[in-house]
């Protein structure tokens, strides 16, 4: 039986995980500068930049969208709320909903942060060619999903 230092296929695959790795935390290390500049956490700023794309959102649907567990968001929430950027409301329809949205302040904040986060992450991967990243986003959720 052949082991896994002799098979290519195995030796390619651990190849590209390394590759993959290195990539995320290259570009992921360019937003967290970028983030930590604002003075907001990272899970922070992913609410509200949900919010500033979606609209008042169900906070189960952030918890999805940002990658946080139930507990975290509400944390993450709380902290929003008390630094006026994050408003909660229920919903008029079913009161086990509650729906987060920016406020003012809050939307007044993204709308100055959020543009050059975007240049920062465009820079970030500009290594491949705009024709290049559209073939790696193809490639990349096809990964994901198998």
């Amino acid at each position: 039986m052949e082991s896994w230092q002799e098979n290519e296929e195995t030796r390619r695959a651990l190849r590209l995980f390394i590759v993959l790795t290195r990539c995320f935390d290259s570009v992921a290390e360019h937003a967290r500068l970028d983030i930590q500049r604002s003075g907001l956490s990272i899970s922070e700023f992913g609410v509200l930049e949900l919010l500033y794309h979606k609209g008042p959102t169900a906070l189960g649907l952030i918890a999805e969208g940002v990658l946080l567990t139930s507990g975290s968001l509400t944390y993450v929430i709380d902290q929003l709320e008390k630094q006026g950027l994050v408003e909660r409301r229920s919903c008029p329809t079913d009161r086990r909903v509650t729906y987060a949205d920016l406020s003012e302040k809050g939307r007044a904040l993204i709308q100055e942060i959020f543009p050059a986060h975007a240049e920062r992450i465009h820079l970030a991967v500009s290594g491949l060619a705009p024709d290049e990243q559209e073939t790696a986003i193809v490639l990349l959720k096809k990964l994901g999903l198998a």
